[in-house]
């Protein structure tokens, strides 16, 4: 039995319908490139899930896993602690908005959103706050796939199906495609009436990356920041998508200089390397949970691999690659990846580009996922979210591979749409 076949038999897929599942299966990459078990490459378009940031197999980052491996590979984060997560958590801290004073590790985006939900909250009620259990999210938001998260997110699909066991939310119009001041009148009109119920604002800076790469007007972010700040409520920043270089600085909030109450991370965190996630937060959200042990104030939330050792060495490493060579060459490529999406926006049944950064959207009037699919035989992995063609390709990116994946896009969807 072949491997796509025991897939098929074996498997559940992550949003997949599998009745009509048909495996790829991957044996190996190579910088930018995936290669199936038949040896065939592929340009990885989409930076396998968007957290390859400096492409596979990169040497330094492969040294820094080995070297780790010959030390420790786990040991738990609860009543102990390592060099890995220690020095990470300071870089991190050195290069993030600068009132950020604390890390707190988990594995996944969706998690480390969990975690700042559940900070907030309960920041609230160490305060005497009580009544502030609510939070403010955008239409279209995504914010991961647990509970929380989903709560927090506004794909109507998942409350539909999950409404009764969500976190409850107030949701805003996005301001993508407008000029935002509908968006903003709403959050101040929502804050002036019901502040003293709203822990936080969830939000993506810049660009809502799962809702089809919408983008942002500028200062939208630093309007909202300002209004949280004024109403006592906390700004929770999802930089999970739009952090690491994602949209041409190492973190979304530079570009508005924007200082949130917490930042959550994952995906490039690693590299695309390891499983790992972080949320930052201030001192004074830190401080509210000190006291006696016995006054059960500290944060009861952990996870088995928090900071595991391998995970957090590979990030100290990523986050040096990133600062030295990996941002300054996707920056120099800019020009010309904003000179491909110009030409791909004249093609037949493209209806809209959007971009920020390395993280394009491109929207077609129907048949995106046939475009993806058909994507692959002229050698390069998309995927869709509903009609939109996503591009987020690992930031070391040259210009072949960006002709390539130009090519290979207008080739799938001249020979798919009408």
């Amino acid at each position: 039995m072949t491997l796509a076949e025991l897939d098929s038999r074996l498997i559940w897929h992550p949003f997949t319908q599998m009745a009509e599942w048909q495996p790829l299966v991957i044996a190996s990459g190579d910088g930018c490139f995936l290669v199936d078990e038949h040896g065939r490459r592929y340009l990885d378009g989409v930076s396998s899930l968007w957290c390859n940031v400096h492409g596979h197999r990169h040497p330094r980052l492969d040294r820094a896993l080995r070297d780790q491996t010959d030390k420790l590979a786990h040991s738990t984060f609860l009543g102990l602690t390592h060099e890995p997560g220690i020095r990470l958590a300071e870089q991190l801290l050195t290069v993030a908005p600068r009132n950020l004073a604390r890390v707190f590790y988990s594995d996944s985006g969706s998690a480390s959103v969990e975690i700042a939900l559940k900070q907030s909250f309960q920041y609230w009620q160490l305060r005497g706050r009580s009544s502030k259990q609510r939070f403010l999210r955008l239409t279209d938001a995504y914010h991961g796939d647990t509970l929380g998260a989903v709560g927090v997110g506004g794909i109507d699909l998942f409350h539909r199906i999950f409404g009764p066991l969500l976190v409850q939310s107030i949701p805003i119009p996005s301001p993508a495609g407008t000029d935002g001041a509908a968006s903003l009148a709403r959050v101040e009109q929502e804050l002036e009436r019901r502040a003293y119920e709203i822990a936080a604002f969830v939000i993506e800076p810049l660009v809502q990356g799962a809702a089809g790469m919408l983008v942002h007007p500028p200062g939208f972010l630093r309007a909202i920041a300002e209004l949280c700040r004024r109403y006592q409520v906390h700004l929770i920043v999802d930089e999970v998508a739009t952090g690491f270089g994602r949209t041409g600085r190492l973190f979304a909030c530079e570009h508005e200089d924007v200082q949130p109450d917490f930042v959550c991370l994952a995906k490039g965190i690693t590299g695309g390397y390891l499983p790992l996630a972080a949320t930052l937060s201030t001192a004074e959200i830190y401080d509210a949970f000190l006291g006696a042990r016995s006054e059960m104030k500290h944060f009861f939330h952990g996870h088995t691999y928090t900071a595991n050792p391998l995970a957090c060495a590979v990030g100290i490493e990523s986050l040096a690659l990133l600062q030295e060579s990996t941002l300054p060459s996707a920056r120099a490529l800019e020009p010309e990846l904003a000179a491909a999406l110009a030409r791909i926006a004249t093609l037949p049944g493209v209806r809209e580009v959007r971009r920020c950064g390395w993280m394009v959207g491109i929207e077609l009037v129907g048949h995106a996922f046939e475009v993806c699919a058909r994507v692959r035989e002229h050698g390069v992995i998309l995927r869709p979210l509903g009609e939109v063609v996503v591009w987020m390709p690992p930031l070391v990116l040259q210009r072949p591979e960006l002709e390539l994946l130009e090519r290979a896009t207008a080739m799938a969807i001249r020979e798919t749409l009408p």
